[in-house]
This record gives structure tokens, C-alpha cells and sequence, in this order.
């Protein structure tokens, strides 16, 4: 696993449509690779989870995709939509905030480990495989098998507490 983004860091100005292409374009690769469906309303939840990098609900989609595209689509859609994402990789689910943000790098399955600001709530997914090498360790030397990882660290980024 690589320990750097391949997209720029989220907090420097840049140009957030390459973001956006990029999430499409490895979600159509990873979809075919893997034999699966990339369907339009799948795309679409993508394209709408990449729409900045803060972390968005599934309520927060359903009422996107109801306002801006005309889809009375229901609640268990878009959580359909939002499992297979997952499931593909394509994006992680933040739990402490219900919500889910893009995965920068699907091309290659890892853990989700994420900074997220208090203040602007900003989500900076690290690619560190220390920290799964670390989890890992630990749960073995404790006889435990780790069916699933999730790291989330809460504080403040450095743009908000440079404007503080």
C-alpha cells in the first residue's frame, strides 16, 4: 500500500472537477475488473458523494438527487447505491458521522483511516500502512481476528487552526 495521495491534498486550492473525473474513472475500472454493474444511479451517488471533500449522509444524496436531477428515488436506493459503493471500495463509510466520503485510491482494497475536523469537517483519508500494520499486531498479540477496520481521529485541521 502506498503511503502517499494520488490526488492533491483536499485543503490546498486545486482543481476539484480532476477530483471528481478521477473517482468516476477508477470506479469504471475497478467495476470492470471486478464484473460488476457501475450503473447510471450508482455513478451519479458517486459523483455526488465527490462533490467536496467532507463527508455527505445518504438523506443528504436522497435530497440532491430528488431537487437537482428529479429522482424520487427512496431511502433504501440510495443505501443500495451506498452499500455497493463500499463494497466496491469506491468509498468509506465514516461512522461517527453516518456519513460517507470518497476513497482517493480504489485501484487497491486498505482500511479506512481518517482525519476529520471538528470545525469545517473536512475528511483527509492518511494511507499510513503502519497504522494497519500497527491494529493488526495488536489485535493478533490479544488472539483476535479483525473482520473489519475504521480509524477516525477528530480535531482541528491545520487551515482552521491557522484561522483560529
Amino acid at each position: 500500500m502506498s503511503d502517499s495521495h494520488h490526488l492533491p491534498d483536499p485543503q490546498q486550492p486545486h482543481n476539484h472537477a480532476h477530483c471528481v473525473s478521477h473517482a468516476l474513472s477508477a470506479a469504471e475500472q475497478v467495476c470492470a475488473r471486478d464484473g460488476v454493474r457501475f450503473t447510471t444511479l450508482r455513478k451519479r451517488v458517486l459523483e455526488l458523494v465527490w462533490q467536496s471533500h467532507k463527508p455527505l449522509g445518504a438523506y443528504d444524496i436522497l435530497e440532491t438527487l430528488s431537487r437537482d436531477d428529479g429522482r424520487r428515488a427512496a431511502p433504501p436506493t440510495v443505501y443500495r447505491a451506498l452499500d455497493f459503493l463500499q463494497e466496491q471500495g469506491l468509498v468509506h463509510r465514516i461512522a461517527s458521522l453516518n456519513a460517507f466520503i470518497g476513497c482517493p485510491s480504489p485501484e487497491h482494497r486498505h482500511q479506512g483511516h481518517f482525519l476529520i475536523c471538528l470545525n469545517c469537517h473536512i475528511a483527509i483519508e492518511l494511507e499510513q500502512s503502519g497504522i494497519s500494520d500497527a491494529i493488526a499486531e495488536a489485535a493478533t498479540s490479544q488472539g483476535f481476528t479483525i473482520s473489519s477496520e475504521t480509524v477516525e481521529i477528530s480535531g482541528l485541521c491545520a487551515q482552521c487552526q491557522a484561522a483560529a
